[in-house]
């Protein structure tokens, strides 16, 4: 059974579009491609095409343009926000292009921050630089305040750029606008350094990430085989989602040991991890570990549900627990051992974008600025067998993407490093 992921729509798209090679024929890029018999009982989703149509809704001489930048930063963000300006301005002749500063807290006029007023000066060498040129924040922003803003600056279109939560919040300000009467397409680029959102393979600065972690997963190595016995763990992002762990391990192939948080772990017994890697230090007197930072928080004593201003769990810290157990375990069991704790997160999600993550980039940008100038709105731009599709933003929520425990990134990493599929 197929069925239509259909993007909502501001109105009946009138207007010539400037752009001169439009999508002749709307097509339907499918969510599955192979079937089983499992998958023959589900619902195959049709998502609609991104890409530049014939006729646009809004009048590019009046359209009034707003991009805001929320949660954490990731490898790319300047080239996003460059691109969607410089498609504005160059294909379609769009004029006025605001960047609300800080993340949704700049909508609200009483934070005192003054959008940016965007030029091609402004942006001419941004994309070189890691961060947002805007600034980001976590949380939300009160829904009415923030539409208020909105309608008195006339703005016609906000490009939001942000993981769920973000785009959960774009969707309410469009509910807003439109209790109102008011004409706003929200459109979403989805950010998310984890690569876990549903439909979208790969999110920009995923890519840039597992580069620069592979970099030191390589230093790493070194670390441990210049001392006797040594161990060297390096914790990198992944909340729920142990992507950049397993692929920085398969690209490295120097990793010993990748623990995520999609495989739990026991720490003790014949099986357990402690043992295994006992084993590999009296046999090659030296290892490295890759854990993502989502991974075996059931193992740490719970201290209560902590949560950031994006209302997200505070994980707590598995690198620092997992080196305090690994040294006592090897004072019990009397093997001198040099263990070192590596956390790198913040450094690789400040670096500037790969040239194959500015390419991605670019292509989100260009095409949230197709949609959003026909008149689509509520949706997210999504990446699905190579093709750039429209995402209603209800259905960004339905699930996170995870690494197949028993796909073949996962065994990739079980070949690479030799580890058992499971420690218990």
């Amino acid at each position: 059974m197929s069925l239509v992921a259909k993007p909502l729509i501001l109105g009946k798209a009138r207007i010539a579009s400037p752009i001169r090679s439009p999508l002749r024929v709307q097509t339907h890029i499918p969510l599955h491609i192979s079937y089983g018999k499992k998958r023959r009982r589900e619902p195959n989703y049709l998502f609609e095409s991104a890409g530049p149509r014939s006729r646009i809704y809004f009048d590019p001489p009046r359209t009034k343009v707003g991009i805001v930048t929320c949660g954490g930063i990731c490898p790319g963000l300047n080239t996003v926000i460059r691109s969607v300006f410089l498609e504005l301005y160059h294909s379609y002749g769009v004029r006025h292009v605001l960047g609300f500063r800080n993340g949704y807290k700049g909508l609200d006029p009483a934070s005192g921050l003054a959008p940016l007023k965007f030029t091609p000066e402004l942006v001419d060498d941004i994309h070189k630089e890691g961060g947002t040129i805007l600034g980001t924040s976590r949380g939300p922003v009160d829904t009415g305040v923030a539409v208020n803003n909105l309608i008195k600056r006339g703005i016609n279109i906000l490009f939001v750029v942000g993981g769920d939560g973000t785009q959960r919040g774009g969707r309410e300000i469009f509910q807003e606008a439109k209790r109102r009467g008011y004409p706003l397409a929200v459109v979403g680029i989805p950010k998310t350094i984890d690569n876990d959102v549903p439909y979208v393979s790969p999110t920009f600065g995923y890519q840039t990430a597992v580069a620069e972690a592979e970099k030191v997963i390589a230093g790493a190595h070194v670390e441990a085989k210049s001392v006797e016995n040594g161990i060297t763990l390096v914790k990198l992002m992944g909340r729920h989602s142990g992507f950049i762990a397993v692929e920085a391990t398969v690209a490295s192939q120097d990793v010993n040991f990748c623990l995520i948080p999609e495989i739990p772990f026991q720490l003790h017994g014949r099986r357990g991890f402690l043992n295994a890697l006992k084993q590999r230090i009296l046999k090659r007197s030296h290892a490295v570990i890759v854990v993502a930072e989502g991974a075996g928080q059931d193992l740490l004593a719970n201290t209560g549900e902590e949560r950031d201003a994006s209302g997200n769990i505070k994980l707590r810290d598995i690198g620092s627990f997992l080196c305090g157990e690994i040294s006592d375990h090897f004072k019990r069991e009397k093997i001198p051992a040099v263990v070192r704790c590596v956390d790198p997160g913040y450094i690789i999600r400040s670096v500037p974008a790969s040239a194959a993550d500015m390419i991605l980039c670019d292509q989100y940008a260009r095409n949230a600025v197709h949609a959003a100038m026909a008149g689509k709105t509520g949706l997210v731009i999504g990446l699905l067998h190579s093709r750039f599709i429209h995402i209603p933003v209800d259905m960004l929520g339905s699930h996170q993407k995870r690494v197949d425990p028993a796909g073949p990134l996962w065994h990739a990493v079980l070949e690479t490093t030799g580890q058992p599929y499971r420690f218990e």
